[in-house]
C-alpha cells in the first residue's frame, strides 16, 4: 500500500490483544494468519521481522500490515504486531508416539484503520468544490465510510477468531493441561474426520467408469 501523505485515517480497532502460552507450530500459526487474511481479500505486507536468541529461547517479533483497496479513494489496513517470547522446542510422548512442538508465549495486537483520500478527486474543480464536497460528505461519503469501517472491524474479528481457534486446538492436545486419554481421543477424532473426507480421485474414477458406453448387442 502506498504511504498516505494526505487524506483522512480512522482508527477502527484499537489494540485488540490475543495472548497464549503453551505449545504451537510456528509455521502453522503464520499459515493460518496468511490464509485468513487472503480469504478476506487482503494483500500481505510485512513491515518488520526481528529475532533475538537468548538463554531462555528465541524472541521473535513480526509486524504485518496487510491492506485491502476498496476503491481508488478508500483503503483498509490491519496492523498485526506478533510478539513471540522464550520460544523453544518441546517433545511430547503419547503412547509411544513422539510429537514435536514449538513452545513459548504469544501476544498478537490488532490495530485496524480505514484510509480515505477524497481531496484529490476535487482538486482540479475549484468552483464546485465547496457545494459538491458538502453534498458528497453528507449524503454519499458517510454511509459508505461507515460500511467500510464496519468491514475492516469484521475482517479483524475473522482473523482474530481463526488464530484463537488454532491456539485452542493446541491446548486440547497438550498433555500438560489435559489427560493422556483426552489427548488420544482428540487425535483419534481428528484422524477419523480426515479419513471421512471424500476421496475426490476415487469419486472421479467411479464416475468415469459409470459414463463408459456399454456394448450394444446385435439384433437379428
Amino acid at each position: 500500500m502506498p504511504e498516505k501523505t494526505h487524506g483522512e485515517r480512522w482508527l477502527v480497532v484499537n489494540g485488540r490483544t490475543l495472548t497464549y502460552s503453551g505449545i504451537f507450530h510456528l509455521k502453522e500459526l503464520f499459515s493460518t494468519i496468511n490464509i485468513s487474511l487472503q480469504k478476506k481479500g487482503y494483500t500481505l505486507k510485512e513491515k518488520r521481522n526481528e529475532e533475538v536468541v537468548t538463554e531462555n529461547g528465541r524472541n521473535i517479533f513480526f509486524e504485518l500490515r496487510p491492506y485491502k483497496e476498496m476503491t481508488k479513494q478508500v483503503t483498509l489496513l490491519i496492523k498485526l504486531k506478533i510478539n513471540l517470547k522464550n520460544v523453544t522446542q518441546q517433545v511430547q510422548e503419547l503412547r509411544g508416539n513422539i510429537f514435536s512442538f514449538d513452545k513459548g508465549d504469544i501476544e498478537i495486537v490488532f490495530d485496524s484503520w480505514s484510509y480515505t483520500d477524497f481531496e484529490d478527486r476535487w482538486a482540479a474543480k475549484a468552483l464546485p468544490f465547496t457545494i459538491s464536497t458538502v453534498i458528497d460528505k453528507i449524503f454519499l461519503r458517510l454511509p459508505r465510510l461507515q460500511n467500510f469501517r464496519g468491514e475492516v472491524a469484521s475482517d479483524t474479528g475473522f482473523v482474530y477468531n481463526a488464530i484463537k481457534e488454532l491456539l485452542s486446538s493446541y491446548r486440547r492436545r497438550d498433555v500438560a493441561y489435559v489427560s493422556e486419554d483426552e489427548v488420544r481421543k482428540q487425535i483419534e477424532a481428528e484422524i477419523e474426520e480426515a479419513q471421512d473426507m471424500p476421496d475426490s480421485e476415487n469419486t472421479t474414477s467411479a464416475n468415469e467408469q459409470n459414463k463408459q458406453p456399454k456394448d450394444n448387442k446385435a439384433t437379428n
